[in-house]
């Protein structure tokens, strides 16, 4: 999305003026309810991905995500003649043209959008409650006398994973309360139940062929059919607002504009206020939409629309998220929900949202473990006892573990490096896969975890000491001289003038290797532990990192002087799984370089301010407005790519900008 379209008002928060203009309404908005559901489309309501809808629910917060409200189309009677506000895309057609009436698109803090008629204007508003399966809808109509209108449900009723197509099992049964409509079209998925001041008009039907232009961009299928029970007639009185609530099982007991001004109170709460710059404030209030915390099972939405619970985005995101905005009881329940499934030292790496098992395919994870455990004692109050009864029973099992050896080949070497894997595992954070083949095959002694694994040791000494524990403090000390004597001796290329990206955990000179590739891990390795380097070795890394891999979206996965190198993310799975660690660039990195950066050249004010307005830059490339997307190309312009909100991006770039403000 241009820059130029985008404006912060007063209060920062994010508007566009569309002005009939499709080009600007297909930018994407994205709201959650703080246990997992979310409702996402774009500004024009014209869906183009299958996991766009009204209300996407969690059904076992905050996981099992089903499509519930797809659409609620609108049609005005305004000077005799009736006006559609809704906009589809059909095959082999031009899209359904509501988008023309759409003049703005407020975010102020809820979804709002202003529509004009010749009689007036007319105001749609969106609201999810916070914790609850339920959908807010908001009409207000400004104009000369009442206005006549229908408002009809489409209903997905899916995974929203999945697209849905006409079937004969969908039951057409239509229930009639007082101020209430309840249906109940999938036998296995909650009644659905309607809450309105109108009259209801049962006419239960398929509406056919809504394409996703998104998802053919993407190489998947595209064309859904949806479900309606037939249709709201609505009037509209001026300048008295109207509600429409969709519940799951049951709607909320409050009414409507208590619900609707709970749900925008909620975002309110997240702007540390005006005192903050507006990147930072509009980044407080990203961080809300990952934090799952309203539920039974408190964890962070790693990615939306499609990514689940995993275990190494929560971890990255946590400090982000959590820490720096002040949420520290809340930290402390997602640190449990993830310790609860340490099992053999091993964080798990995915918790699916259905009945698959937790997998635990990763060696970094665990690891990550070590920083955050230390960032939240720092942070608890000196009477807390949550760090010596949980953090540092945990960090010992994944101590001894790793010193011992787990699952998928984690141990420490007699030298004392961490090897994980073999040529067919992904598990590092560059883990994407064609077939049964990684894409980046990284197996040996990675370098980040390398640094992971030093700092992690010295984190786990500085915890055990304090907690009384002054044996597991030595031991892990031990540990950590070792790891970084060992690097010293294997990881620098004089060749490259840059550190290795993978060595074999082998050291005999006949069978050892090492991998040269120009890649990012390097400055996440110098941010976690910049003790593993010299001075010298720490400004080649960061002068190499800006001269190659730097882009105006964060930093490249590898260098463009690697013939392996892909410069678009695009096509179908397997092009785009090709290309996702080999030259996309990561915004999440930002966090890495500003922090490395700040270490390696702390009175180098000039390269910082070009750093703060690098980041601050990224947040005028969203797909999403108001959140910051997973990736982007590597070639230049940079196109956003990827999951248009990711947890460890918008974290990342809070961190950055708190080091640079500090």
């Amino acid at each position: 999305m241009p820059a130029r379209d985008l404006a912060m008002n007063d209060l920062f928060w994010p508007t566009l003026h569309v002005d009939g203009k499709l080009a600007r309404a297909r930018t994407e908005w994205i709201m959650g309810n703080g246990a997992g559901a979310y409702a996402s489309s774009t500004v024009a309501l014209m869906h183009t991905r299958r996991y766009h809808g009204l209300l996407v629910a969690a059904l076992e917060p905050p996981r099992k995500r089903t499509v519930v409200v797809s659409h609620m189309d609108i049609v005005l009677q305004d000077s005799g003649r009736e006006v559609e506000l809704a906009s589809h895309q059909f095959p082999n057609v031009s899209p359904v043209e509501g988008y023309r009436h759409l003049q703005w698109f407020h975010q102020d803090p809820l979804p709002r959008w202003t529509y004009q008629l010749t009689r007036g204007t007319f105001e749609e508003s969106l609201a999810l409650v916070r914790g609850i399966n339920a959908l807010v809808l908001r009409y207000l109509w400004r104009g000369d006398g009442a206005i006549h209108a229908s408002a009809r449900p489409l209903l997905a009723m899916r995974d929203h994973h999945t697209l849905t197509h006409a079937h004969g099992a969908m039951i057409q049964r239509v229930h009639l309360r007082p101020r209430e409509v309840c249906v109940q079209p999938i036998r296995n998925l909650p009644q659905v139940i309607f809450r309105h001041g109108g009259t209801f008009v049962g006419s239960p039907d398929w509406w056919h062929r809504f394409e996703y232009l998104d998802e053919q961009d993407r190489g998947l299928e595209f064309q859904e059919d949806l479900w309606t029970p037939g249709v709201f007639r609505l009037t509209f009185q001026p300048d008295v607002p109207q509600y429409l609530i969709v519940g799951l099982d049951k709607v909320p007991d409050e009414e409507g504009d208590v619900l609707f001004e709970q749900a925008a109170q909620a975002l309110r709460n997240c702007d540390p206020g005006p005192s903050r710059s507006w990147p930072v404030r509009s980044l407080f209030v990203a961080a809300n939409l990952f934090r799952a915390d309203e539920c039974a099972f408190p964890s962070v939405i790693a990615g939306y629309p499609w990514f689940e619970v995993w275990g190494r985005h929560t971890l990255t995101a946590l400090p982000g998220l959590y820490l720096i905005p002040g949420y520290i009881e809340q930290a402390k329940a997602v640190m449990k929900t993830l310790l609860g499934a340490l099992r053999n030292g091993r964080i798990p790496n995915r918790f699916p949202e259905t009945g698959e098992s937790v997998e635990y395919h990763s060696a970094d994870a665990s690891l990550l473990l070590f920083r955050v455990a230390r960032q939240l004692t720092e942070a608890l109050p000196a009477n807390d006892v949550f760090a010596q009864e949980v953090l540092l029973p945990a960090l010992r099992e994944v101590f001894e573990a790793y010193d011992k050896g787990t699952e998928d080949g984690i141990h420490v070497t007699p030298a004392g490096l961490i090897s994980a894997g073999n040529p067919d595992t992904s598990l590092t954070w560059m883990d994407a896969r064609v077939g049964e083949q990684p894409v980046t095959p990284r197996w040996g002694a990675a370098i980040e975890l390398q640094a992971l694994w030093s700092k992690g040791c010295d984190d786990l000494a500085w915890l055990a000491s304090r907690c009384g524990d002054e044996q597991l403090a030595s031991r892990a000390s031990m540990a950590r001289d070792q790891a970084r004597s060992a690097f010293a001796k294997r990881f620098w290329c004089e060749s490259t003038h840059y550190p290795f990206d993978v060595v074999s955990a082998n050291e005999d000179l006949e069978t050892a290797w090492a991998d040269p590739t120009i890649r990012p891990n390097a400055l996440i390795a110098l941010a976690v532990d910049p003790d593993l380097f010299t001075t010298g070795q720490a400004q080649k890394i960061i002068e190499r990192v800006e001269n190659e891999l730097l882009t105006e979206m964060g930093v490249r996965t590898l260098s463009p002087n690697d013939s392996r190198y892909r410069g678009f993310y695009r096509g179908g799975v397997e092009d785009r799984d090709r290309a996702y660690h080999q030259g996309t660039a990561w915004p999440f990195l930002f966090g890495a370089l500003v922090q490395a950066t700040c270490h390696t050249f702390p009175n180098d004010e000039p390269r910082k301010a070009r750093l703060r307005s690098l980041v601050e830059n990224t947040l005028s490339k969203q797909i999403a407005i108001g959140q910051i997307p997973e990736l982007a190309d590597g070639d230049a312009p940079h196109r956003s790519q990827g999951c248009v909100a990711h947890a460890p991006a918008v974290a990342e770039m809070l961190r950055a900008l708190e080091m640079l403000d500090a």
